[in-house]
């Protein structure tokens, strides 16, 4: 069973953001001050019962940079076959050098070409191993608290109104 749905894990959740006086519970231990991404839970309803939401919002400008790295790994991978994606290394894989700057040159050719553009989205997955999931991007500068709680509150009140203008971003990477 997920526990997410249990309502002695609801009870847990709504105490400790009593606690801290807030409606939801940073997931992360230290948070940034000014913060790309952040994930936390915090207590909605799913088909009328309550449900512990376990959400990552980030901006889009960090989704968009994001995209571009993907789909410049994409086209590393099929170049360069001894090249290991970021997710799959280890402190023993090889690093190709002349593979990670083609990637950097691939990035940068993409972001000035606008090549990804992204909007505001909202993804749920009633399938997730805790409550359930959410991966979801604004179009804000910084993930603040205050931005945290508006998107909670808009949510659970069905009133999250997401802009689908496609954006793109310059400069996502720098050195």
């Amino acid at each position: 069973m997920n526990a997410g749905y249990t309502q002695e894990e609801i009870d847990l959740l709504k105490e400790e953001c009593k606690e801290l006086d807030q409606s939801f519970v940073l997931i992360d231990d230290e948070p940034e001050e000014e913060a790309d991404y952040v994930q936390f839970q915090f207590v909605g309803k799913h088909d009328g019962q309550e449900v512990i939401y376990d959400a990552v919002l980030s901006t889009l400008s960090m989704h968009h940079s994001s995209r571009l790295y993907e789909e410049a790994e994409k086209k590393i991978v099929k170049i360069y076959k001894d090249f290991v994606p970021y997710e799959l290394r280890d402190e023993n894989s090889p690093v190709n050098e002349e593979a990670e700057l083609m990637m950097e040159e691939l990035i940068q050719e993409m972001e000035d070409e606008e090549t990804i553009k992204v909007s505001e989205f909202v993804e749920i997955d009633t399938d997730f191993d805790f409550g359930i999931g959410i991966d979801a991007a604004l179009n804000v500068e910084e993930i603040t608290v205050e931005v945290i709680e508006k998107f909670i509150s808009d949510f659970n009140n069905g009133t999250l109104q997401l802009d689908k203008t496609l954006y793109s971003f310059k400069d996502g990477f720098e050195d």
